[in-house]
């Protein structure tokens, strides 16, 4: 029996202690001697017991660290595609794998702006070109959301983007090349060699990637711009009024002028000039267009109605722009009006652009943004209800601002606007006024987006994002809608603040049009009789056409065709100059 119990502290140093009790277990069960003697050899099996715990803890730790060694490599990797712990957010603000939005950074429900307002799907970016986990901002580095951050626009970007993506919408370098010229001035040469700017002798001359040059001069206090052949303005000092300047601006197109006032704006050492109306409507009738009619009313493209059924440009951007298919109230109509409006614009330009490609300063293929890096649509192309409501709603802002400045009221400026406080930096030109973001384009103009040029043309629709101007005098801007061949939906792009001003002076203008169209058409065809549609003239009367606007606006056009020969000359004998 003794030999027995020596095998039982010997089987208690070696095996598991769960395997011991049930040993001891058995042999208990089995004869009360052995119970008897194995309460006797306890403390052996106790001092078994440890011993074994001894040898697990010496094995334990080698076999940890072995495991640790052959996954050091993977965590190692892992390691450098994390953020360090300490700026990692918390999981409810990690993105998912599949690099959505994380939920606890949207919006919640009841902050989200109404559906009519929100970014169409179409526009939104794709999950790939969302930024990565580990371009996230660490959590400490973010902006106070009511803080710093502004409320979501048509278009589907915050205005509270992170400042980098603010900054580098156009501020890479586009490829290309800058020479100095002979008797002063720079030229600005795209990769593929063509002219993209000219500054000489005060002169400014910009081309755009598909066809079409814009020149913009000073001379003896006059301004200069021209858009094409025999087309474009002259403007010069006209008046002042309240320590305001005011200027005129005689439109030549094609042999035909018109007259327009604008108001001078000095904001950051830089000019800016609005349109100013030369009348007003009775203020009723600002109220019947802004407020809802009793009953929707149906108009065609048809003869009776808008009369765009057989125009060749109703029927080219009949997929990017669909009409109402009812107005509930004049504000709608006057959306479908402006938009109609500048694709019009935009058709002849497109005219205008071919002419370009066969007129003296043409440079070649006229349909280089088609490709070479332009960032034009990828997805589909339309003007979808969501943004088409942001253009109603500046509509309905406007209406609003012009009856009180046709009331006699004070909360609007004499431009018809509602007043922005002045800054240190001076009055701000209405196209930075942070109620208004909303922007049609009116004209073609080239702009820069993730270092490549791109084009937007008129009916293209933007939301301005940023309201300080950069050291260039450019604020960023997301494109809402888009045509096939321009900059693509969803995109963030670097524009001027003075292309900005002038799309809205010419909103205000088509604005203005819509109106006299409405007064004429009210009471006839389905639309509701209006009340009293009678005028006053502003403060400021309209004055006569400068009838020198022909000759001079054709001279500047020949100094800028000599300027480019002058470019292409020195180029072609030194390919490889630079400034």
């Amino acid at each position: 029996m003794r030999g027995s119990t020596t095998q039982i502290a010997a089987t208690a140093a070696t095996l598991p202690v769960f395997e011991l009790v049930k040993t001891r277990q058995l042999t208990t069960s089995a004869t009360p001697k052995l119970n008897r003697e194995a309460t006797v050899m306890k403390p052996f099996g106790v001092l078994g017991t440890a011993v074994l715990c001894c040898l697990v803890g010496t094995a334990a730790p080698a076999y940890s660290q072995q495991g640790h060694e052959q996954s050091k490599p993977d965590q190692k990797q892992e390691h450098t595609q994390q953020q360090p712990r300490a700026q990692q957010q918390p999981r409810a603000q990690q993105q998912p794998r599949a690099q959505q939005q994380p939920r606890a950074q949207q919006q919640p429900r009841a902050q989200q702006q109404p559906r009519a307002q929100q970014q169409p799907r179409a526009q939104q970016q794709p999950r790939a070109q969302q930024q990565p986990r580990a371009q996230q901002q660490p959590r400490a580095q973010q902006q106070p959301r009511h803080a710093q951050q502004q409320p979501q626009h048509p278009g589907g970007n915050r205005v509270g983007n992170m400042a980098g993506n603010r900054e580098n919408a156009g501020r890479h370098t586009t490829p290309g090349r800058t020479v100095s010229l002979k008797g002063g001035g720079s030229a600005s040469l795209r990769a593929n060699g063509q002219i993209r700017a000219i500054n000489r002798n005060g002169m400014q001359i910009q081309h755009n990637l598909r066809g079409g040059r814009t020149i913009v001069s000073e001379r003896s206090g006059a301004r200069l711009v021209t858009m094409g052949r025999g087309n474009g303005y002259v403007q010069r000092p006209y008046t002042t009024r309240g320590g305001r300047s005011y200027y005129s601006r005689t439109y030549y197109d094609h042999g035909a002028y018109r007259v327009g006032i604008y108001r001078g704006y000095n904001y950051g050492g830089y000019h800016y000039y609005g349109y100013y109306p030369g009348y007003w409507y009775r203020p009723g009738f600002y109220g019947w267009a802004y407020s809802p009619w009793d009953a929707p009313v149906y108009w065609g493209v048809g003869i009776g109605g808008w009369g765009w059924g057989g125009s060749p440009w109703y029927g080219f951007y009949g997929g990017y722009f669909a009409p109402y298919p009812m107005y509930p109230s004049a504000a709608f109509w006057l959306t479908d009006y402006l938009i109609a409006a500048n694709l019009q614009a935009a058709y002849a330009d497109r005219a205008e652009a071919n002419a370009d490609a066969a007129a003296s300063y043409d440079q070649g293929s006229s349909n280089y943004g088609t490709g070479g890096g332009q960032a034009a649509n990828s997805g589909p192309v339309m003007l979808t209800p969501e943004v088409k409501q942001a253009i109603a709603e500046e509509v309905k802002a406007q209406l609003a601002a012009d009856q009180q400045q046709s009331s006699g009221g004070q909360g609007a400026s004499s431009d018809g606007r509602e007043l922005v406080p002045a800054s240190a930096d001076g009055e701000v030109p209405p196209a930075l006024n942070p109620a208004r973001r909303t922007f049609v384009v009116d004209h073609n103009i080239t702009v820069v987006s993730d270092g490549q040029e791109c084009e937007l043309t008129g009916g293209d629709v933007i939301t301005r994002l940023t309201d300080t101007p950069d050291a260039d005098q450019k604020v960023t801007a997301s494109v809402s809608a888009s045509k096939k061949t321009d900059c693509g939906a969803g995109k963030q792009v670097s524009i001027s603040v003075e292309d900005l001003q002038e799309m809205h002076n010419h909103f205000e203008e088509q604005l203005n049009n819509g109106m006299k169209a409405l007064a004429e058409k009210q009471g006839t065809g389905g639309l509701p009789k209006a009340p009293d549609t009678a005028t006053t003239a502003s403060d400021v009367p309209l004055p006569p056409p400068d009838t020198n606007a022909a000759k001079d606006l054709t001279d500047q056009q020949a100094t800028a065709d000599q300027a480019e020969q002058q470019v292409k000359e020195e180029t072609a004998a030194d390919p490889d100059r630079r400034q």
